[in-house]
């Protein structure tokens, strides 16, 4: 999780996230995999073509800057849908380098960076895949346009898509810790954050651990549902791992319940979970489960939930549960056609074609560096506006210093070669904060420019890298059409939506557990959504950060009715419980306070 510095904690929001960095253990397997990722390069530069290492190089890098801990299933949709966007992108931007000739393009080449970046801005704005998508094939595009290479686009292309598929191999390939593959973590880690719950109701952690929960469901669904690319995927073990999840889910509603009714808990209650999640771990039976007390429907829920986990785990046979609800292509893209993803797009598609005009009005002969810096910069999945544009700047400074410093130090291929591996194996270290992962990729690009035959010109990249931060900044902050906050107004009403549905559902089916389940799953994860757009957005500059004022109040409002209906649904299971408590009381209350914190205009 992000840990702000104790001086971070006396800043302003915009600055404060300046310094928030994630930590954890090294992940040494994703270490070895960047250092091999310059395999394909060494061998180009062995067999005397190092021109042709460097778009191979280019795909790894790309491709390990995608690389995020998890399954190896969702890793291929993380790595493969990206790289393939790349190299269409690479083959696309060398049409294009010969449809405008070799003359400076004052006009066309910006007007068609435009294009390009309105759509692949909008796109991007459906989701963290779509978002890796639309940044590639932009970055590809100017490079395949800009940085001249002897090779041909169709050869470039598939040497792009080679370096990506290499690294995907080793994620493939590569043993994971412990041989959990990600997946069986994953679900462990939903049983440990229900004991965490249980024992954090009636604190005042309880808001913080029923997000963890929620988190932990995200990643275990991610993790569960990638493509099937292994022939034995439908093994007896992996339908196993899939009804452990779908035990989950009782549970997950049981602990959800207690801890909005504000009552502290033993720990013993807390038990059961934690011996599930033991099991899912080691792959064995989960033994004798201590039962709670059936004082309540909470509990009684608790209870029921628990047997029913571990008659699963203690037969080995299960069938994999419901797949969750897929978002159709149609809905994919109305979400790219909002108000969101315009306003995305259009932004983006001002940095590209201001960026170009810029690049080609200093110099036409080495001009992609400005324009593919702005791409990077404008995403805003990489933090709010003004932290990326300071860690950028600084970033690149201290990358191009180091640079500097190795250049000194050794010539040849070889060395570079070697900084390249290093640069690879660092990055999924880096990703943890943008300037540190600015500085790496700054001196393996800068190491690429040398191998591809370029001079390094190294402080004159930092001066274009300097004009991307403003030309991001500048835009990041005009008025354009319409009103502003469209990305956190756009989350909230979906997430509003997705409670209301459940809701409703609810009330009008209590007995179908499963699709209350899947509604349920859908609010949490809404919820959780807009939640991290309001932050984004509370850590932007003033004038940006006003236009999404209030918005806190109504994801506050928004979870205490998903809450409040996720202990109805209990209630509504045992009714023999005892009196329950004036839960329509509650729901209605809770649906004005929702309507009111809706109805107070933004700024």
């Amino acid at each position: 999780m992000p840990t702000p510095s104790l001086l971070a904690t006396r800043l302003p929001p915009w600055l404060a996230h300046v310094f928030r960095t994630q930590r954890g253990p090294v992940p040494w397997n994703a270490v070895l995999r960047g250092a091999l990722a310059a395999v394909p390069l060494l061998v180009a530069v062995l067999v005397e073509r190092p021109t042709a290492g460097v778009p191979a190089a280019l795909g790894a890098m790309l491709a390990g800057i995608n690389d995020r801990p998890g399954s190896r299933r969702a890793s291929v949709a993380r790595l493969g849908f990206p790289a393939l966007a790349g190299s269409a992108g690479l083959l696309l931007g060398t049409v294009i380098a010969g449809a405008v000739g070799s003359g400076p393009s004052m006009v066309l080449l910006p007007l068609v960076f435009g294009v390009l970046g309105l759509v692949a801005g909008a796109v991007s704005s459906t989701g963290p895949v779509a978002s890796a998508c639309g940044t590639q094939v932009l970055v590809a595009v100017v490079i395949g346009a800009g940085m001249p290479l002897p090779e041909p686009g169709p050869l470039r292309a598939l040497l792009f898509l080679a370096g990506a598929g290499w690294l995907l191999l080793l994620r493939l390939v590569l043993p994971s810790p412990g041989r959990l593959d990600g997946e069986r973590e994953a679900v462990a880690a939903v049983y440990d954050a229900v004991a965490r719950l249980l024992r954090a109701a009636g604190g005042p952690q309880a808001l913080t651990g029923r997000a963890a929960l929620s988190a932990a469901l995200d990643q275990a669904q991610d993790a569960l549902t990638g493509p099937r690319l292994r022939r034995y995927a439908s093994s007896a073990a992996e339908r196993r791992l899939h009804a452990q999840y779908a035990a989950a889910f009782p549970l997950v509603e049981a602990a959800t319940a207690l801890a909005w009714a504000g009552a502290p808990l033993s720990a013993r209650i807390a038990e059961g979970p934690r011996r599930l999640a033991a099991a899912v771990r080691t792959g064995g039976p989960c033994g004798p489960l201590p039962a709670p007390a059936r004082t309540d429907a909470g509990l009684r829920a608790l209870d029921d939930a628990l047997l029913r986990a571990a008659a699963v785990f203690d037969r080995p046979v299960g069938a994999p549960p419901g797949k969750h609800r897929e978002r159709s292509y149609f809905s994919a893209l109305g979400l790219a056609w909002s108000a969101a993803g315009r306003e995305y797009g259009l932004r983006v598609a001002v940095c590209c074609a201001t960026s170009t005009v810029v690049a080609q009005w200093l110099h036409h002969d080495h001009w992609y560096w400005l324009p593919a810096t702005t791409v990077f910069l404008v995403k805003p999945d990489l933090g709010p506006l003004a932290s990326r544009v300071m860690c950028r700047a600084v970033g690149t400074v201290a990358g191009a210093a180091v640079f500097g410093a190795v250049a000194v130090l050794v010539s040849g291929p070889l060395p570079l070669v070697a900084t390249v591996a290093l640069c690879g194996a660092l990055l999924p270290v880096a990703t943890r904060h943008f300037a540190v992962q600015t500085a790496v990729v700054t001196v393996l690009v800068l190491s690429l420019v040398l191998l591809g035959g370029e001079p390094s010109a190294t402080w004159g990249r930092v001066i274009e890298s300097l004009l991307a931060c403003a030309t991001v900044l500048l835009v990041g902050h005009l008025p354009l059409p319409g009103r502003r906050g469209h990305t956190v107004r756009a989350a909230l009403d979906t997430a509003v939506g997705a409670a209301h549905r459940y809701l409703g559902h609810v009330l009008d089916a209590p007995a179908d557990h499963i699709g209350r389940g899947a509604l349920r799953r859908d609010a949490y994860r809404s919820l959780a959504a807009a939640r991290t757009a309001i932050d984004l957005s509370a850590a932007e500059l003033p004038p940006v950060a006003r236009h999404s004022a209030g918005s806190e109040s109504i994801a506050g409002a928004l979870e205490r009715l998903i809450d409040t209906t996720t202990a109805c649904a209990v209630q509504l299971d045992h009714p023999a419980a005892g009196p329950p408590p004036s839960h329509a009381g509650l729901l209605a209350a809770h649906l004005s306070e929702l309507d009111r914190a809706r109805a107070v205009p933004a700024r």
